[in-house]
């Protein structure tokens, strides 16, 4: 997860970003914080689909191959 100052800090960057523009040091700051959050957005995701199973309507498991494989994977 993010600490709440780094997220405060791209909030705070894209809002002057848009107001007034931000110098070369601050678009290279605000690049940095977005790849940060990325990153820890895909993994919080990736973690989140490690535990999902899709069920169709008649009750039948239909989770994607590939999903389940990654489950497998990571079991062991």
């Amino acid at each position: 997860m993010l600490s709440k100052e780094k997220l405060a800090r791209i909030n705070e960057l894209a809002k002057k970003s848009k107001e007034s523009g931000l110098t070369e040091l601050e678009a290279k700051e605000q690049s940095k914080l977005r790849g940060e959050y990325l990153q820890t957005f895909r993994s919080s995701m990736l973690n989140t689909l490690k535990t999902v199973t899709v069920i169709d309507p008649k009750g039948n498991d239909v989770t994607p191959e590939k999903l389940k494989k990654m489950q497998r994977k990571n079991l062991h």
